[in-house]
């Protein structure tokens, strides 16, 4: 569902519901939409992040390798059967049509894959955390009747359940990333401490945002107001945060770290005019990379001292969870609500990232 960051949501979902029902999962492809194309695109697993590290979760497969060399005896074609909930709407009449638009279709059409029926798993859920399921999933579908499980769509809930937020730790980047990420830094950055921040800002975002106080837990909100809305509820400023909010609060960040530079990942306005102008009195270079890349920059925004994200953000959060399985500090945009940093930094919480 969505763009990269929904995806690695519920990647880490269907992780956990591997591990929680005892299958290898087949990692998927990412899906992604380019300018001018009519279909989606579907990129390997590994094009981003090192299969390795997951191993030491679970057992994990690439789904080229898998179709390569197991599909044929594990998974032939007349025994290719896909998973919904309930009947999804389509050609066929109670049906999962699996294949049924974009990116459905071109997903399994990347693999030549077929479906020759469909199997409502309904009323079982994903959550193998606080219930019986797993068993339920294993006795319903006992895996030498049934050894593949294809879902119509990903095993895992949006936002990531909170009990799989720590699974994040297994999903790291591959080298190319890594070293495009830290060539960047050593190349372009001033040596010394750099804060980075996201910028969500689109015209897209900001109609959502508009929603925002009707939606307490608006995509990823429950990563900085709690999944029960302990911490209040959604605010227009935690969704679109106001320039005034951004330049106070890198003020406060930028004298109490002392920091040289700060690094802007947006998907519209980087504001680099802007931020250059309102912090020169502070000598601070502001930078973005060009062209953009969303998954280096992802990669550069989790090396930085300090992290600043927004809160409802999905691609915000993927950066959070890493940072936070690695122990270093984040904090978002105008929060917590009405409290120091909707106005600037309480320096005295700037390293206690596990209270934002």
């Amino acid at each position: 569902m969505g763009r990269f960051g929904n995806q690695a949501d519920h990647f880490l979902g269907a992780l956990g519901f591997a591990k929680g029902l005892n299958r290898t999962l087949i990692l998927p492809h990412w899906v992604e939409y380019r300018y001018g194309e009519t279909k989606s695109i579907q990129v390997p697993f590994n094009k981003y992040f090192n299969v390795k590290p997951l191993l030491e979760y679970h057992r994990v497969i690439l789904m080229d390798d898998f179709m390569k060399n197991l599909a044929k005896s594990v998974w032939p074609k007349n025994k290719r059967i896909s998973f919904c909930y309930v009947a999804r709407d389509g050609k066929e009449s109670k049906g999962c049509n699996a294949k049924e638009g974009n990116p459905f279709g071109p997903f399994w059409d990347t693999f030549g894959i077929d479906f020759v029926g469909s199997e409502f798993y309904g009323p079982l859920h994903y959550d193998v955390h606080h219930s019986k399921v797993a068993k339920e999933w294993e006795k319903r579908y006992n895996p030498k009747d049934w050894p593949v499980l294809a879902f119509s769509g990903a095993p895992a809930s949006f936002p990531v359940q909170l009990e799989n937020r720590m699974l994040h730790r297994y999903l790291v980047w591959n080298e190319e990333i890594g070293q495009k990420a830290k060539q960047f830094i050593n190349t372009k950055l001033p040596k010394g401490q750099f804060i980075g921040i996201h910028l969500r800002n689109g015209i897209d975002w900001s109609r959502a945002c508009e929603h925002v106080t009707q939606s307490p837990n608006l995509f990823a909100a429950p990563q900085c107001l709690g999944y029960r809305n302990e911490h209040g509820l959604a605010t227009k400023e935690l969704c679109f945060p106001s320039k005034s909010t951004i330049i106070k609060t890198l003020k406060k960040l930028i004298k109490k770290m002392k920091a040289l530079s700060i690094f802007v990942a947006s998907d519209a306005d980087h504001m680099t005019d802007t931020l250059s102008s309102s912090l020169k009195s502070l000598k601070v270079s502001v930078h973005r990379l060009e062209p953009s890349n969303p998954h280096v920059e992802l990669a550069i925004l989790g090396l930085s001292n300090h992290f600043v994200g927004n809160c409802i953000s999905s691609f915000s959060a993927f950066v959070k969870r890493e940072r936070d399985a690695r122990g270093l500090p984040s904090s978002f945009w105008a929060f917590p609500l009405n409290g120091p940093w909707s106005d600037g930094v309480d320096s005295d919480k700037l390293n206690k990232h596990d209270e934002f």
